[in-house]
């Protein structure tokens, strides 16, 4: 019997040993640092906007990449915002003024997309009107639009630079005064 129970703590101190070296070697082999994640975070928010692939009015999808190389600009609208509504007329004319200048007026809406349907189906829009959601506020964010307040309108260069911001209804005046310097 004494035999056995010397058998058994031997067995035991055994099994303790070899765990405390599977530890021991566990600690002091390097770990390898997890690879570095390639960064797909867009680097501006130019460059955000263009990744977008986003419903048009007619729930076609479009990638707003095709934009790349134009001036623009780049309005930030709800069917449910009245200086929104009350400006779109003025950027459908100002669409047709700028047609043959290399500068598009685009609409990114911030509302489900059978609102923006039913608005578009309703009004006369000469630009292209996109559907983001509330996904667009954030993207509007990004510009510098802190308070998430509509309309909210950037002019971006031909070179994909950010002109200027607006926040609020636009003064075509002061717009069209930002056009002719750029």
């Amino acid at each position: 019997m004494l035999k056995k129970n010397h058998l058994i703590y031997a067995t035991i101190a055994l099994a303790f040993a070899a765990a405390g070296a599977w530890v021991s070697v566990q600690k002091a082999a390097p770990v390898a640092p997890p690879p570095a994640a390639a960064s797909t975070a867009p680097a501006t928010p130019v460059d955000e906007l263009f990744q977008q692939q986003l419903n048009d009015a007619k729930g076609v999808q479009q990638a707003l990449a095709q934009w790349k190389g134009k001036a623009l600009i780049v309005n930030f609208w709800a069917p449910w915002c009245g200086p929104c509504v009350e400006e779109m007329p003025e950027l459908s004319a100002l669409q047709g003024e700028i047609r043959d200048k290399n500068v598009q007026v685009i609409g990114i809406g911030i509302d489900s997309p059978s609102n923006i349907a039913a608005f578009a189906e309703k009004n006369k829009i000469d630009y292209p009107v996109y559907v983001a959601g509330l996904s667009g506020t954030e993207l509007s964010r990004k510009f510098g639009n802190a308070q998430g307040g509509l309309p909210y309108t950037v002019l971006l260069g031909a070179d994909g630079k950010v002109v200027k911001t607006y926040l609020g209804r636009l003064k075509f005046g002061e717009l069209r005064a930002d056009l002719a310097r750029m």
